[in-house]
């Protein structure tokens, strides 16, 4: 059957046309004053709109996400974001103020508990929580953004991006909305004759604005090594002495957190004395952390490809090709959806979280905080796919296979949590129930928001010592080997002793001294940088810390 003879198959075209005529009048060819900007956003974004607003880990469109923001909602209404993390005011205050209604996000971070309060209000319908490879694979399907917003350190007349080392999220998000007849408006810190490289050609950009000041980047991974704890420092001593070691994971991923910079700040003193130089940590998917100079200045760390960059560190990854993935102009190049693809592959990849139940399962949705996921679900889950062998995934999928009784020989990735028994104001991280179930009632979701699922995790680790879920043959098991390192929470309390004695016997949970870690060793003078000071000295003065960092 043929189609009615007024039927159009360039509609998103004819379209996109109609919207960029109307935003000529407020722009010279591609350049946009900052001053117009309100105009343009009214002129080419149109009720009802997916609106992708460049709201990453790190770096942030937040002049245009401002101006999104106040846009008269008598105009423009009900406009669909999706956008991977929110991190500012305005990325909520669209929704306050009625132009848009609902959201598609990974993670929300500082604005968790705001968002909270606008969903219970009405204010946001949420169609889900997602990983970054998840919303960006909808990105190219089912949620292809008809305007993008996004970030960029400088631009020419013609529209050709420069992203500088904040790559990010930018090319999947600049690729699924070009392709499909999109509009894409970038802010640039600078508007230059020639750009050092081209990050995003021109032609797939409709305009460009000099933002009044330079896009937004939040340090999100710079720990200062003087906040870290002894209990830190043992929970990390362990980790490389009864995983990394036996294991011999030298491709991994570490997930943020002061837990993960107690690893890396002990490679150079107590990984060295262990003779695992070589051995274990070679190759990293994550951002360049500070807390990593001193494992890449000692010869841990042979490669790292970063999903984003890290303020401070421009001069120091530039400084060492050799680690990092450097352009052709000496800086470097991030890639979000390449990163966790690298990640998703590796080895291991360990990571922290804000509840865990008695069955290994966690999330960092909770009641009044719903942070998301971000990349943890993608990082976190056995990458079943996988075909290319290494010993450490070899082993762990022997072990599994042994506790289970499975005939098929499959390899399997290391998952592990990292978690204190209690977090901050004595909240304890274990629970017989996840909040999550109460979310997915309040959200009216299909699914309770579990960032990992149990049965991918392989390993929890606590103050208590190692839970090896992948060693347990049934459910009853694990659940004996939760509790067994759940330490003086209502969950550990109501171990069955005589069920976690024999899961120890076993080696199903080991305490420190099971794997010889001892225990006074596990003090400050362990980490190879004690302060923020102590990291610029291992940097050779090439790494040079936000001002809210420096204490000297």
């Amino acid at each position: 059957m043929k189609m009615a003879p007024d039927f159009h198959w360039d509609t998103l075209a004819r379209n996109t046309a109609t919207r960029l005529k109307r935003g000529a009048s407020h722009a010279n060819g591609k350049v946009v004053a900052a001053e117009n900007i309100a105009a343009l956003l009214h002129a080419v974004i149109e009720s009802g709109d997916r609106v992708c607003v460049e709201g990453n880990n790190q770096k942030h469109a937040d002049f245009l996400a401002m101006a999104l923001s106040k846009m008269d909602a008598n105009l423009v209404h009900d406009l669909h974001i999706i956008q991977s993390n929110l991190a500012l005011a305005s990325h909520l205050d669209v929704f306050e103020r009625g132009v848009a209604s609902r959201l598609d996000f990974c993670y929300s971070g500082d604005q968790g508990v705001r968002l909270a309060r606008l969903i219970k209000a009405g204010k946001i319908n949420v169609g889900a929580i997602h990983t970054y490879l998840e919303l960006y694979g909808r990105y190219f399907m089912d949620l292809t953004p008809r305007v993008s917003l996004i970030a960029a350190q400088s631009a020419d007349a013609n529209g050709n991006l420069y992203t500088g080392p904040n790559t990010e999220d930018t090319p999947a998000v600049a690729e699924g909305t070009a392709f499909k007849n999109g509009i894409i408006i970038a802010q640039v810190n600078e508007i230059v004759d020639q750009v050092p490289r081209v990050d995003v050609p021109g032609d797939w950009v409709s305009y460009v604005v000099q933002a009044p000041k330079p896009h937004y980047i939040e340090p999100i991974f710079t720990r200062d090594p003087a906040q870290i704890t002894e209990t830190q420092i043992l929970m990390a001593m362990m980790v490389i002495k009864g995983l990394y070691a036996p294991y011999g994971v030298t491709r991994l991923n570490h997930g943020i957190g002061f837990d993960t910079a107690a690893i890396e700040l002990i490679l150079p003193t107590y990984a060295e004395s262990l003779g695992l130089r070589g051995k274990i940590c070679n190759y990293m998917t994550v951002n360049p952390c500070p807390t990593l100079i001193p494992a890449i200045e000692s010869g841990f760390v042979k490669g790292i490809h970063c999903a984003g960059s890290e303020l401070g560190m421009e001069e120091y990854v530039r400084a060492r090709p050799d680690v990092f993935f450097n352009g052709p102009d000496g800086s470097m190049r991030s890639n979000r959806v390449f990163c966790q693809i690298a990640g998703h592959y590796s080895d291991l990849f360990i990571g922290s979280t804000l509840q865990v139940d008695t069955q290994g399962n966690s999330s960092t949705a909770t009641l009044n905080r719903i942070t998301g996921f971000g990349g943890a679900p993608n990082f976190g889950s056995e990458s079943r796919a996988r075909r290319h062998v290494s010993y450490p995934w070899l082993k762990a999928g022997q072990e599994s296979a042994q506790a289970t009784g499975a005939t098929m020989p499959r390899g399997r990735k290391l998952v592990v949590q990292m978690v204190e028994s209690f977090r901050e104001k004595m909240s304890p991280t274990f629970t017989e129930k996840l909040d999550a179930w109460q979310l997915m009632e309040d959200l009216s979701l299909d699914l309770p928001p579990v960032m990992i699922y149990g049965d991918d995790v392989t390993q929890i680790v606590t103050e208590e010592g190692i839970a090896h879920l992948h060693k347990c043959s049934n459910p009853q098991e694990r659940e004996q080997a939760v509790r067994g390192v759940a330490g003086f929470t209502a969950v550990g309390m109501k171990r069955d002793q005589r069920a976690v004695d024999n899961l120890r016997d076993r080696g199903v949970i080991q305490r420190p001294e099971d794997i010889g870690v001892d225990v006074s060793l596990a003090t400050r003078d362990l980490l190879a940088a004690k302060s923020m000071k102590d990291l610029v000295r291992w940097s050779g003065n090439l790494y040079q810390p936000p001002n809210r960092f420096r204490n000297w």
